[in-house]
């Protein structure tokens, strides 16, 4: 892995936290350069220093570079950034990794499963560019508090400790503060699966059933969690950290949250297609149900929230019975894993 004290570094993705994770680096005294496929809109956020789309009022200091030139952005940095939706990482990965030199670290930041494959990020960049070393960086971080400089914790993951704590080292900031940690799996699967519990959470408060609901979908879904990051090799102890437990608390709780806004409107009536629509990015939680549902049969895992979850999406049931069903099962020990 190649070190440089002060790394060039390229991010993949202008939207709210590509933009938020552009300034936060600006802030702590690094020149990175920002990339969206969009000219229109790259010279648009250029002219006006703000990305007006997606992370209105936060000011874009001169020091981040903008682009629309992929080979450009990537070529010959030290650091590429990811931070793309999970259902398009692939082509984007495949795009730009012909322009990756050696030794280059990739971080990805997306937040998700591919549907079809069932793979984690880390995977799917093993299977173009193995030779890379790979670092994973989530937790709880809302893009519009991030980008306005508010105290933010993140946690930085890699199988490689020298490469998280490189990595930890350039996202530190004064009010940026990482964690590193050795286990990508756990990382990978927490900051993906607390969107599941984020959606259904958002029904709940829809459907007007009060915080004793919420209170048990969150902590109820913390042990799906973690007992489906077991299953796949991570550490039961990641998800009570910053990218489990951390980061489904801010999911569940802040209208910040593009996932519980969304379940918020399907608790209200709105179908989840309109209801994704409306809040205008993506909404990692719904394509990342269907794929943790395949991935739970797959692989033997009792997720039964997830499993309502995945009906009232198909329109299967409706949120109410969503309710019954999970309230009406077998009888369980608290403690029974």
């Amino acid at each position: 892995m190649k070190k440089s004290e002060n790394p060039s570094v390229a991010i993949l993705g202008a939207g709210s936290w590509g933009t938020a994770i552009a300034v936060s680096l600006a802030h702590g005294g690094h020149h990175p350069v920002l990339w969206g496929r969009s000219e229109e809109s790259i010279r648009a956020i250029r002219e006006d220093r703000e990305n007006k789309k997606y992370l209105e009022g936060v000011m874009i200091p001169e020091e981040v570079e903008l682009t629309s030139d992929l080979e450009y952005a990537v070529r010959e940095k030290d650091v590429v950034i990811y931070v793309v939706p999970a259902q398009v990482f692939r082509g984007t990965f495949t795009d730009s990794a012909g322009f990756l030199g050696e030794g280059t670290i990739v971080v990805n930041c997306a937040k998700g499963i591919e549907v079809g494959t069932q793979k984690r990020i880390s995977e799917i960049a093993a299977e173009i560019r193995p030779d890379l070393p790979f670092a994973v960086v989530s937790g709880p971080s809302h893009a519009e508090e991030a980008g306005r400089f508010l105290p933010t914790t993140l946690v930085a993951a890699s199988k490689d400790p020298e490469c998280a704590e490189y990595i930890q080292d350039l996202f530190m900031t004064d009010v940026m503060r990482v964690y590193a940690n050795d286990d990508v799996v756990g990382v990978e699967v927490g900051g993906a699966l607390k969107n599941i519990i984020a959606l259904a959470a958002g029904i709940s408060d829809g459907m007007g059933y009060g915080d004793n609901a919420k209170s048990a979908l969150m902590t109820r879904g913390l042990t799906e969690m973690a007992r489906l990051g077991e299953k796949m090799g991570g550490s039961r102890l990641t998800f009570m950290g910053l990218a489990g437990l951390g980061d489904l608390i801010v999911t569940c709780t802040s209208m910040h949250s593009r996932n519980r806004r969304c379940g918020i409107m399907i608790g209200e009536g709105v179908p989840p297609s309109e209801a994704a629509a409306r809040v205008g990015m993506v909404v990692e939680g719904i394509n990342t149900t269907e794929a943790v549902h395949t991935l739970a049969e797959e692989l033997s895992v009792e997720m039964p929230i997830t499993e309502q979850l995945y009906q009232v999406i198909r329109g299967t049931v409706t949120g109410p019975e969503a309710v019954r069903n999970l309230m009406l099962r077998k009888k369980k020990n608290e403690t029974e894993y």
